[in-house]
């Protein structure tokens, strides 16, 4: 799939673990450059496949983009690159619990700021997709989203003390997307979580050993019945970055990279618990 997708290596292609990284929506796979270059990542000797899911960063859509055919797609990639371990970030997590439910990809998983429900996801992206439904406003109002997000974006970066190159790159990245795609592919995602009211009881259920990783200050929301459940899954481990949003990472890579070295060398036989930092 290497034709279609944006593909970011590194690590030894002979590595006993490899991982598949997955960007969020609207991200490419820039946004992990700076969790793949950290020593914790190198020192565990793990190989990394980041790629960016077909149609973000202006790069070629599937013809079908329900969260079901990304999973499928994306589980293929994995499969063909030998990754053992699965990160997701955003809507690039949501898209690892499907594979996971599917049974289209091995685990550990690391979820980073998933969105359990409807009702967790941010207010803007919903009233988006509503405006996105309407013929006449649709195409404006994603045109005008995406000219205003690499500013806006970039100020949040900026007071996160992300180096304002940095967040230069990073802001310009989630510009670059088309607006047709993005308002079919929202509208596609919101009908997948109407479908599945409670993503925690599809992710228990794949029986897959998970990492669900958030900042201390997410503006993605998780319900007290939801968290409850998480926690009370044993092969659920749920973690908090601390000084660390939506975009931990590229807030704290340090620490989201220890989490994805902590899954990677996991033993096949245990199985996480609990709450940590």
């Amino acid at each position: 799939m290497d034709e279609v997708l944006d593909v970011r290596r590194a690590g030894p292609v002979d590595a006993e673990h490899r991982v598949l990284l997955l960007p969020g929506g609207l991200c490419t796979t820039e946004f992990y450059a700076d969790v793949m270059a950290q020593p914790v990542m190198a020192e565990a000797g793990l190989g990394m496949v980041a790629a960016t899911m077909p149609g973000f960063g202006r790069t070629t859509a599937p013809a079908d983009l329900s969260m079901e055919n990304y999973a499928r797609l994306m589980g293929e990639f994995a499969a063909a690159e030998g990754c053992d371990v699965v990160v997701g970030h955003s809507l690039g997590a949501n898209v690892v619990i499907e594979m996971a439910a599917l049974g289209v990809c091995s685990d550990p998983l690391v979820l980073l700021s998933p969105t359990f429900s409807r009702a967790d996801e941010a207010r803007f992206l919903g009233v988006l997709d509503q405006v996105g439904r309407m013929p006449a406003l649709g195409p404006l109002a994603w045109t005008a989203m995406l000219k205003a997000m690499p500013q806006m974006m970039k100020k949040e970066m900026l007071k996160q003390n992300i180096p304002e190159d940095r967040a230069q790159a990073l802001a310009a990245d989630l510009g670059n997307n088309d607006p047709a795609f993005c308002r079919n592919v929202v509208r596609h995602y919101y009908e997948y979580l109407h479908q599945h009211p409670s993503l925690v009881a599809r992710l228990r259920a794949s029986g897959a050993r998970a990492w669900v990783v958030r900042g201390d200050h997410d503006d993605i929301g998780l319900k007290d019945e939801e968290r409850v459940q998480l926690e009370a899954s044993p092969q659920i481990t749920m973690v908090t970055v601390p000084d660390a949003g939506h975009m931990a990472l590229v807030e704290q890579p340090a620490r989201v990279a220890e989490v994805i070295v902590e899954a990677a060398t996991s033993s096949a036989s245990s199985s996480p618990s609990g709450t940590r930092p």
